[in-house]
């Protein structure tokens, strides 16, 4: 009985350090996808939950997000004309969201994830090495890690309560792109 005291005791405090059991966390390929390539989006139980379609042949890089539905949560385009990097999120019914590359970064990569309906997002941390956060407000509303995940090359995504999750995959996917 004592061993399984113990084994609760650690998942209790593994739950702790990633902010407690009520956060949704996804999981996601490295280098998701070549144009024209098709992946999942995954819970971290293997469920799937949104579909991204690679769309091949097109002037400018796209990438659809769908739900199991079928229905477009997303699309993201990257900006061929501009002078930092940015790629252009269209949401079906909702604002246009834009991810841009800071130009003065010293230490750590950051961009700004921004729309009317949710304001400026900021990303920072090491985006090639998949450890960065989402913060809005001076909070943490996301977090994406290697850290949670034993399977190689996958990388977690977790979201807190409330939050545009199909948003934040599809920015997740875009600095994945950039």
């Amino acid at each position: 009985m004592a061993l399984l005291g113990r084994r609760d005791d650690r998942q209790e405090r593994r739950e702790e350090r990633r902010g407690g059991g009520d956060k949704e966390v996804f999981q996601m390929r490295e280098k998701l996808v070549s144009i024209g390539d098709d992946f999942w989006i995954e819970t971290t139980g293997g469920r799937r939950a949104f579909k991204v379609d690679g769309k091949a042949l097109r002037i400018r890089d796209t990438l659809v997000i769908r739900d199991l539905s079928g229905n477009e949560v997303a699309r993201i385009q990257e900006r061929k004309i501009a002078i930092r990097d940015t790629m252009s999120i269209e949401r079906p019914g909702r604002p246009d969201a834009t991810i841009k590359k800071a130009l003065i970064n010293p230490l750590r990569e950051r961009f700004t994830l921004t729309a009317d309906d949710i304001g400026e997002i900021s990303i920072q941390g090491n985006i090639v090495d998949h450890e960065y956060e989402f913060e809005s407000g001076g909070s943490k509303i996301a977090e994406v890690s290697k850290r949670w995940l034993r399977v190689r090359d996958t990388y977690g995504v977790e979201i807190s309560p409330g939050q545009d999750i199909a948003l934040i995959l599809a920015a997740t996917v875009a600095l994945d792109q950039l």
